[in-house]
């Protein structure tokens, strides 16, 4: 079944015809259900079809911008939420198959200011089971089997947001929201050739979220353009006296400041050794990335301090993990999950010395402190989001043999919760995407929009489109 371009405009784009009445929301919802039930079922990106709700926020979209009440830029976009937000309408299975009939009665916070903002809740998107967090090696961990990306069907679309992103970059959806513990929305991003936004820690309200590791993890947009992604940040960010973590601070959008306006135009930095286990195609594609960012700024290379990042924040996960999936892991439960891995090390987690947890914190202090140090003399620290382009469904997760699968600053950046944007640019292995990383101080995202802005300004990576 043929996918409707229209689901292939930004959504600005989409904004507009909606106004001039080249379309309807109805019509737009009835597309991206179509094309997922088709297309998105055949990349198994779905776990819900939300017909009912769908068709009704559709149609009082509808209403209210044929009688002028416009609520904004996403006012009648139909868009996908990851199937860890909880939403009325569909069950919220977390990827699990424990949790398969799992249903609440409210929406997730992001979910309802969504709605607030006219947008039309179209599906519950796969995703790996938990998240991810019981440490899969397997890259079928869900019961909705293995996420297969768009641009290959036998590769796979990226963890633990899968289906968000395999769906936005298919073009069966304009956006969508995924989470990141640990590169679960810039990894996806990454793979799929596509925009994805991590946003600072606290940005984001998680009430109605899965929890996975309570002090680590995110909820952010999954786009074509990093514009999209500030317009659909603009929507779900703030305080939410459900979610205390949750902090007030102002986000503006869109990002008043451009690096043509500066003196001096914006400062880039790239880690030293950045191209270390990097594939050579990926390597070629971020030296002309940078070659961009010197149109519009200067980058400059930069020692990161060693620090056991990636061991604390996997520590952490292991330990939240386990704690807060200790009922399914004393009754027995954890043994229905898809993948073996994620049946046996759960019991491995459960057993953790508290004291390890507690050196890991106290590592996660020491990063926080010398990455706002790093990040306060930047715009951006810049890199590859991952080293390796999207592997074969046929290759499991050995990361002790397989590249690195994160930016030089991934581990360290979500560890101190700092904010990073992922954009396509260019292809390598297979014909498959690759991606440049731009990663900022907390509270930053307005910055780092502005910057990933004027690279899609200069570049045409983000309008590819998969060859289907």
């Amino acid at each position: 079944m043929a996918v409707d371009p229209l689901l292939g405009l930004s959504i600005g784009q989409l904004g507009k015809k909606l106004r001039s009445g080249e379309t309807t929301p109805t019509a737009l919802a009835r597309a991206a259900m179509d094309a997922l039930d088709t297309t998105g079922r055949d990349m198994n990106a779905v776990a819900a079809i939300m017909e009912e709700r769908g068709m009704r926020e559709a149609k009082r979209a509808e209403a209210e911008l044929t009688a002028g009440h416009d609520r904004g830029p996403l006012h009648g976009i139909p868009w996908g939420a990851k199937d860890l937000l909880a939403a009325v309408g569909a069950p919220t299975t977390w990827g699990a198959t424990p949790f398969r009939d799992q249903v609440f009665d409210f929406d997730a916070t992001a979910v309802k200011r969504l709605e607030q903002a006219g947008a039309v809740l179209v599906a519950k998107l796969a995703m790996v089971e938990l998240a991810g967090g019981m440490g899969y090696e397997e890259l079928d961990a869900a019961w909705t089997g293995p996420g297969r990306n768009p641009w290959d069907h036998d590769s796979w679309a990226g963890g633990s947001s899968s289906g968000s992103g395999a769906a936005v970059a298919a073009r069966l959806l304009p956006f969508a929201i995924g989470s990141e513990t640990f590169g679960s929305i810039v990894t996806p991003a990454s793979y799929c050739g596509i925009t994805g936004l991590r946003p600072t820690y606290g940005r984001v309200s998680r009430y109605g979220a899965m929890a996975l590791s309570w002090t680590l993890d995110k909820l952010g947009p999954l786009c074509r353009t990093a514009e999209d992604c500030g317009l659909v940040l603009d929507a779900i960010a703030g305080p939410d006296a459900n979610d205390p973590t949750s902090v007030q601070r102002t986000f503006q959008h869109p990002p008043k400041i451009s690096g043509d306006q500066r003196k001096d135009g914006f400062r880039f930095a790239i880690p030293a050794g950045w191209d270390a286990g990097t594939e050579p195609e990926i390597v070629d594609n971020i030296k002309q990335s940078l070659d961009t960012l010197r149109e519009f700024g200067s980058v400059e290379e930069v020692i990161l301090p060693e620090m056991p990042a990636p061991q604390a924040a996997r520590i952490i996960i292991a330990a939240e993990g386990a704690s807060a999936f200790e009922d399914i892991i004393e009754d027995g439960r954890v043994m229905q999950l898809q993948a073996p891995s994620c049946r046996v090390k759960p019991h491995v987690y459960a057993t953790l010395p508290a004291r390890d947890y507690l050196r890991a914190m106290r590592v996660r202090r020491q990063v926080s402190v010398a990455y706002d140090r790093i990040t306060a003399e930047y715009d951006a620290i810049v890199g590859p989001t991952t080293g390796n382009v999207s592997p074969l469904l046929t290759t499991g997760l050995d990361r002790s043999s397989r590249p690195t699968t994160s930016a030089p600053i991934g581990a360290p950046g979500n560890l101190a919760g700092l904010p990073a944007i992922a954009v396509p640019n260019g292809f390598g292995d297979r014909g498959m995407p690759t991606s440049l990383q731009f990663t900022g101080r907390a509270w930053t995202e307005s910055r780092l929009l502005a910057v990933a802005n004027e690279y899609q300004a200069r570049t045409e990576h983000h309008k590819a489109a998969p060859p289907y």
